[in-house]
């Protein structure tokens, strides 16, 4: 097929999948839905308005930058040529699913007979230990990869936008409720809203990576760098949030109430130290 339109999670994913020979336009879904304020209706003018003023007040990021990166790319895969392919390229964990929830909500709204949806989701690999990203794949792999893509119905779409509306809500009683297993072509749903379960505060107020932070700045004096990288290293064996680096620093920036910091490195103060235990 030769009008095919990638739509990848990343920039990390394009120099492979440039090199990996399958051919089409590729087009990056920067977004992190995962955090901020949101709106069930993905694109609609109370959404965009929610997501520029989210990144800008808490990451600096202007208006006319997101639109750049962010809202000019998405346009890209409007009136897609006839016959189309459309290649949805995800990953297993948190900050994966809920794009990809988002994604399949936004493509829903203008969904053609005519074009051919697909997806592409790593996560288990028979043989392997950990789960598997796209980039634990080699260039000579994405074909492969591409060759066991599953086929995406406007029921599956249906189903993904179901989701993400109770995402977006956000209410810990209805996201336990809700099977988010129901469709076996999004097998990792599940296990992300598991994971994000446990971003809600626990009997002491913290969530589970506040809780983890605070007890890494009470085992030692760290940098605000080495303490993401901590934090970096606990998230890949123990949870799937799938998180960057630039998320754990917002975290910890917002924990500053409990830490004194000194030559630049981070100390529990009285209140951190009587919140963690």
């Amino acid at each position: 097929m030769a009008n095919i339109i990638h739509i990848v999670n990343g920039d990390a994913i394009v120099p492979i999948l440039e090199k990996s020979g399958i051919g089409g336009k590729i087009v990056v879904w920067r977004e992190m839905l995962c955090e901020g304020p949101l709106d069930q209706e993905v694109a609609s003018d109370e959404f965009w308005k929610k997501r520029y003023q989210f990144f800008e007040e808490n990451f600096g990021v202007s208006k006319l930058a997101y639109f750049d990166k962010t809202i000019k790319e998405l346009l890209k895969v409007e009136d897609p040529p006839v016959d189309a392919e459309l290649v949805l390229w995800f990953e297993f964990d948190l900050f994966c699913q809920i794009n990809l929830m988002a994604l399949c909500a936004y493509l829903l709204q203008d969904y053609r007979k005519d074009i051919l949806y697909s997806l592409v989701c790593t996560g288990k690999v028979k043989g392997k230990d950990k789960m598997q990203s796209l980039t634990d794949f080699s260039a000579e792999d994405f074909p492969k990869l591409y060759e066991k893509k599953l086929k995406i119905t406007r029921d599956n779409f249906l189903f993904a936008e179901k989701c993400w509306k109770v995402f977006v809500k956000n209410n810990p009683d209805e996201l336990c409720k809700f099977n988010f297993n129901k469709k076996s072509k999004f097998q990792y749903f599940q296990l992300a809203i598991n994971q994000h379960l446990k971003r809600f505060p626990a009997k002491n107020g913290l969530n589970q990576i506040q809780q983890k932070i605070l007890e890494i700045v009470n085992t030692d004096a760290f940098t605000k760098y080495e303490i993401v990288q901590k934090i970096l290293i606990w998230q890949q064996s123990e949870t799937v949030y799938g998180f960057g680096d630039l998320q754990y620093f917002w975290y910890l920036d917002k924990l500053n109430c409990y830490c004194n910091i000194i030559e630049e490195k981070y100390y529990l103060n009285s209140l951190g130290k009587e919140i963690i235990g």
